[in-house]
């Protein structure tokens, strides 16, 4: 097979677990016989630096023509002035605004050797397999603002065929997992939660008949993900809901460095990203944790190039590694593994462990 795929360093540790991530996707591509063509360009603050702009109109072009985009992370307190009319985070929310990618999938499968770092008693974490499906392209990030020198408003907007086709694209994958979606609103007492409740009843029982689907208030929801994560397969919910729940939800792998995204679209390309941010607090120390950008190059694969068995390699080379203790600072502060040494153990699985099916034409 032969893929393009544009890679974004970005921004912090970005720069260093995007860096493993490529490493894994060549081995990959060599030890099955893939090419996979690697572009580089900038977005985010090193875009503001470089050309004033956080998503350049040769990236953008460049994202436009791939089949699959890798980002590391954007931000950092360089540019984190509220005052700035620019910022490295409007080049990440144009890019899925300008390639339709309106759901971000996040899933959570807390690893057994990981379960002491999580905060969470482990008796809860045994057993969690869910999957946040997050709406990325309407509510409150993308409404009008105002601001004067008294006030500022933010206007939270969704349009009913913006609910549907993310809440298909969550019924969808429930369909290929346990067939349980939760919807997140706060129909109590938002407007756009109402609708956001009506459209996916509707959409569930008109479509979806042999899903069962339930609704969950957002407030209610981080409760239960903390009391009873076992309880969850696939939840839907709008974008802040989603930012903020995915972010806790980190919590039960027992660090945000393990957990990938996937940021899809109804087309075949999608972004992929570790969920943790640029971290500038352990940029160029090499301690960052390169095992949710690595784990973002399975969904890569699985998602956007339809390589499930690459993808499951991936994933159990993660996997085989943290068996092994092979792990960073942010999971074992006690002699921690460095990001290169965690990246070098799973590259090591993936050549010795993973087997290669007869070559595809």
């Amino acid at each position: 097979m032969h893929a393009e795929i544009v890679v974004l360093p970005g921004d912090g540790i970005g720069p260093e677990v995007t860096a493993a991530a490529v490493e894994v996707l060549r081995a990959v591509g060599y030890r099955y016989r893939h090419n996979f063509a690697l572009h580089e360009h900038t977005i985010g603050g090193a875009a503001i630096d470089a050309c004033g702009e956080p998503l350049p109109e040769k990236t953008l072009a460049a994202c436009r023509y791939a089949d699959a985009v890798l980002l590391g992370a954007v931000g950092g307190p360089k540019w984190s002035d509220p005052r700035a009319k620019t910022r490295p985070e409007q080049g990440l929310l144009a890019l899925r605004k300008a390639l339709g990618l309106y759901a971000n999938l996040r899933p959570v499968r807390p690893h057994p050797a990981t379960l002491g770092a999580a905060p969470i008693k482990p008796h809860l974490l045994s057993g969690v397999d869910l999957l946040v499906v997050r709406e990325l392209t309407g509510g409150i990030y993308f409404g009008d603002k105002t601001r004067d020198a008294d006030s500022a408003s933010d206007t939270c907007r969704y349009s009913a065929a913006e609910v549907e086709r993310v809440v298909r694209r969550a019924c969808a994958l429930a369909r290929q997992r346990r067939g349980h979606v939760t919807s997140v609103d706060k129909a109590n007492v938002l407007e756009t939660s109402r609708l956001w409740r009506e459209v996916a009843t509707r959409v569930a029982r008109d479509e979806f008949p042999d899903i069962v689907l339930e609704h969950q208030l957002v407030d209610s929801m981080a409760m239960h993900l903390l009391a009873k994560p076992r309880a969850f397969d696939v939840i839907v919910t709008e974008n802040m809901f989603g930012d903020i729940l995915t972010d806790e939800a980190s919590m039960l792998a027992g660090s945000m460095g393990l957990l990938p995204s996937a940021s899809l679209g109804d087309g075949g390309i999608g972004l992929y990203e570790p969920i943790h941010g640029s971290a500038p607090d352990i940029a160029g120390r090499g301690s960052a944790n390169p095992c949710g950008a690595i784990l973002s190059v399975a969904l890569l694969l699985r998602y956007s190039l339809g390589l499930e068995m690459e993808a499951n390699c991936v994933e159990q080379a993660v996997s085989a590694t943290l068996d092994d203790g092979v792990m960073s600072a942010d999971l074992t502060p006690h002699r921690p593994s460095s990001t290169k040494q965690v990246t070098a153990a799973v590259l090591e699985r993936i050549a010795a462990d993973c087997h290669v099916a007869e070559l595809r034409d």
